[in-house]
């Protein structure tokens, strides 16, 4: 850790707020495709756990024969914690401390956890009336809510956890994803800190 870090890593220590317990990151397949970019990640993972209990990372794809590849390579990662990897092709809920989806959007998420709701809906076990939002967190992929999505390279989100970040912190960085480091890992996580959560109200 240069000295620059250090300083950042430092005001967040001294922080009031507290820094969040749940860092989402979104990346693309081309992010993956840069030398080091599988490096890179598992550095993130260390530089994430020094403050949150949980990641999770959501790799948009735009060529679906990819996948398969990609999840290798991502299982394969030498990550800090058990990595739990998704893709549309094994889309069963997923729950630990490193979450990674691969072209599993938020539509696709949503969309399936209604048609589960829909299916007990029409077997009988489950009344219309009765479905509210913790049914539909129940069959989502990805269960729990971020506190921070960063994204690298440009301020678009593209479909990822619509349900789960609708009250997250979003923090955009110019920065693309092979020239991340973690000096800009911790600018938003002190982002964070500074921010005023108000959970929609």
């Amino acid at each position: 850790m240069g000295l620059y870090e250090r300083y950042l890593a430092l005001r967040i220590r001294r922080h009031d707020g507290a820094p969040p317990g749940h860092i989402a990151l979104v990346i693309t397949e081309r992010d993956l495709l840069e030398q080091g970019a599988y490096e890179t990640l598992a550095e993130f993972f260390g530089w994430a756990f020094e403050y949150a209990a949980r990641v999770t990372v959501y790799v948009s794809v735009l060529d679906a024969a990819a996948v398969p590849t990609l999840r290798r390579q991502l299982e394969d990662l030498d990550a800090p914690r058990d990595v739990v990897v998704r893709s549309p092709e094994d889309p069963t809920r997923a729950d630990g401390p490193i979450q990674i989806g691969i072209g599993l959007g938020g539509k696709h998420e949503f969309t399936g956890a209604i048609r589960t709701l829909a299916e007990r809906v029409d077997a009988g076990e489950l009344a219309p009336e009765e479905i509210d939002d913790e049914h539909v967190e129940r069959h989502l992929v990805f269960p729990s809510e971020p506190d921070l999505v960063i994204k690298t390279g440009a301020e678009r989100l593209s479909d990822f956890m619509i349900w789960q970040s609708v009250y997250s912190e979003l923090y955009f960085t110019d920065v693309n994803w092979r020239d991340f480091r973690e000096r800009d890992f911790l600018r938003a996580v002190l982002e964070f800190c500074n921010r005023s959560r108000r959970f929609g109200e």
